[in-house]
């Protein structure tokens, strides 16, 4: 019984951490591309 209720909290923890590192690498992935495209425009608009 004790180690069930240990095994789930585990499961839950690692779903927790699971869904932050999603979160993690989506900003990651996201920022990547904003700086892409500011650096795109700095080029196409440098004079």
């Amino acid at each position: 019984m004790a180690a069930d209720e240990g095994e789930r909290r585990r499961l839950d923890l690692e779903k927790k951490r699971e869904r932050y590192v999603w979160y993690y690498l989506a900003y990651f992935l996201f920022g990547i591309h904003v700086v892409a495209f500011v650096m795109i425009y700095a080029v196409l608009h440098a004079k």
